[in-house]
């Protein structure tokens, strides 16, 4: 969800302090934002090549839009949307984040969708995966064993004394019982 954006009278003023020699802490401050909200209004003014005093044909709504552009309308096909297996596939690879795949892919589509955009659509791809490991296997062919330690009370002492079940199944789904093992 994006920030609230400062009032037009607001952003004047943070103009107006830039221009009065004042630092981005100090105007920050006496503003009562961040001292990154006024790094932001400041860059956005030198990119539209706005500096004070502002220009009096400049209405509050005219300065607004200047600075905050509307996002382009465009097409699904014009931005790219990225093919989730090859993105799946690469995140595998070591050293691969979601961000490094991001920057690739805005190189290659730089009217293309922002990084959140890419991480909550990768997770519903990859929410709607069959993540299921299917091992097929001759009946007989491999024995799995299952080892686990349980404790047991000496009925002298009363004390926990360790012992071992071992549960051996085969995958053709018949289950040996399982025996208990004497240390």
């Amino acid at each position: 969800m994006p920030a609230k954006r400062l009032s037009v009278r607001k952003i004047k003023e943070v103009l107006c302090l830039k221009a009065g020699g004042i630092s981005n802490r100090q105007i920050a401050r006496s503003c009562g934002v961040s001292r990154p909200t006024v790094s932001d209004y400041l860059r956005r003014a030198v990119e539209v090549g706005l500096s004070w005093p502002l220009p009096d044909e400049l209405s509050d709504a005219a300065l607004e839009h200047r600075l905050f552009p509307p996002a382009p309308q465009l097409p699904a096909q014009e931005r790219g949307i990225p093919d989730w297996s090859v993105v799946h596939r690469e995140l595998k690879r070591k050293g691969v984040t979601q961000f490094l795949l991001w920057q690739e892919y805005r190189q290659q589509h730089p009217q293309g969708y922002q990084y959140s955009w890419l991480c909550d659509h990768y997770r519903l791809w990859l929410g709607k995966q069959d993540l299921v490991m299917r091992q097929d296997h001759r009946a007989g062919e491999k024995l799995f064993v299952d080892y686990e330690p349980i404790a047991k009370l000496q009925k002298s002492s009363f004390r926990r004394r360790p012992e071992s079940i071992e549960s051996t199944t085969y995958r053709s789904k018949k289950w040996i019982p399982a025996k208990n093992m004497p240390e």
